[in-house]
C-alpha cells in the first residue's frame, strides 16, 4: 500500500489516478483519509471559482464552454460537479460526467462529480475538504458547479474565492425575488441564454436591482452568454480575472470561519448514522406519547461518547 508521503508526493505532481484516489478516500472517509488531509501542501495561490444558479440555467453548459477557452490558455483544469444527492436512496445522477463527456480524454482536464450527501444546501464538508486536495493537485484553476437547490446560492462563497451566479431571461419576476444573501456575494452575475426574447429586459431589471441592493458599493461584474454557441464566454473570463486579481482580504476570514464552521459540523456529526436513527424513530413513534423534542435530546445523551 502506498504510504501517504508517496500519496502527496503522486498527487503534487498532478497524477490524474492518485488525484481521483485521493478524492475518493477523502469522499468516503477510507483509512489514511485524514492523515492525508492534514498533511496537504494546498497552495493558495489556485484560485476557486463556484458557478452556481437555479436549475436550468446552462451552468453545465458554461462551464463547458469555460473548459474550451480555458483549453485556449494552455490552462490545467479541475472541475468539480456537485450532483444532487436523492434524500430516499442517497443516490446521485453524477450527470456532468455525460455533459462534460467531450474533455473527459483531454490532459490537461480533470472532471469529478460528487454527491451532496444530503446536505440541503447543495454544498457538504466532503466538498470542502475534496477542492483542498485538488488545490494540491498542481491545477491552475479549479471550477466547483453547484446544485443550484436554493442555499448553495450562500454557501458556495464559503468554498470559493469568486462566486458566478447564472441566470436566464426566462427567470422573469423571479429575478425580484433573488435573496439579499445571494445579491451580496455574487461577484459575477451571468445572463445565459442572452439570444432569448426578453434578456435586454432582464439584464436592465438586474443592474436596477443590483443598484438597489448596494447604491454606494461598486456593482458586480454582469456578462451576458450564450454558453451553447460559446457566445461572451471570453468576456466571462475577463471579468472572472478581473475580480479575482482585486483584493478579497475582507473577505478571508468570513471565508475561512465559514469553511472551518462546515468541517467541526462534519466532524460532530460522524457518531450519528441514519440509518439507525431511523430504525430508532420508527421504534420510539409507535409510542402515543411520542415528542420529537424529547426524543431528539435522549438520543443525543446516548450517542455523546
Amino acid at each position: 500500500m502506498d504510504t501517504t508521503a508517496t500519496l502527496l508526493g503522486a498527487l503534487k505532481s498532478g497524477d490524474f489516478k492518485t488525484i481521483g484516489r485521493c478524492i475518493t478516500m477523502v469522499e468516503n472517509d477510507l483509512p489514511g483519509s485524514e492523515t492525508l488531509l492534514t498533511s496537504l501542501e494546498i497552495d493558495k495561490n489556485v484560485p476557486v471559482i463556484g458557478i452556481t444558479g437555479p436549475p436550468g440555467a446552462g451552468k453545465s453548459s458554461l462551464v463547458n464552454a469555460l473548459i474550451e477557452e480555458l483549453l485556449k490558455e494552455e490552462k490545467r483544469i479541475g472541475i468539480l460537479a456537485v450532483d444532487p444527492t436523492s434524500p430516499f436512496n442517497l443516490g446521485a445522477i453524477l450527470g456532468d460526467r455525460v455533459r462534460m463527456s467531450d474533455h473527459f480524454n483531454k490532459p490537461n482536464v480533470f472532471i469529478r462529480s460528487i454527491a451532496t450527501r444530503g446536505s440541503l444546501g447543495g454544498l457538504s464538508a466532503k466538498i470542502i475538504e475534496i477542492t483542498d486536495v485538488m488545490r494540491a493537485a498542481n491545477f491552475d484553476l479549479i471550477i466547483v458547479e453547484t446544485v443550484g437547490v436554493g442555499q448553495s446560492e450562500i454557501e458556495i462563497v464559503g468554498l470559493a474565492d469568486i462566486t458566478v451566479l447564472v441566470l436566464v431571461p426566462e427567470g422573469g419576476d423571479e429575478i425580484q425575488q433573488l435573496k439579499s444573501g445571494v445579491m451580496e456575494i455574487a461577484d459575477v452575475f451571468v445572463i445565459n441564454k442572452a439570444d432569448r426574447p426578453g434578456a435586454e429586459i432582464y439584464l436592465k431589471n438586474l443592474y436596477s436591482l443590483l443598484h438597489q441592493a448596494a447604491p454606494d458599493k461598486k456593482q458586480p461584474e454582469v456578462v451576458k452568454t450564450v454558453a451553447t454557441k460559446s457566445e461572451g464566454i471570453k468576456e466571462l473570463l475577463l471579468a472572472c480575472y478581473k475580480v479575482l486579481a482585486l483584493s478579497h482580504n475582507n473577505l478571508k476570514s468570513f471565508l475561512l470561519a465559514e469553511k472551518a464552521y462546515k468541517l467541526i459540523q462534519n466532524e460532530r456529526m460522524k457518531p450519528i448514522s441514519k440509518s439507525d436513527l431511523k430504525s430508532a424513530l420508527e421504534q420510539a413513534y409507535t409510542d402515543e406519547n411520542f415528542n420529537l423534542y424529547t426524543f431528539v435530546k435522549a438520543y443525543i445523551l446516548k450517542i455523546k461518547p
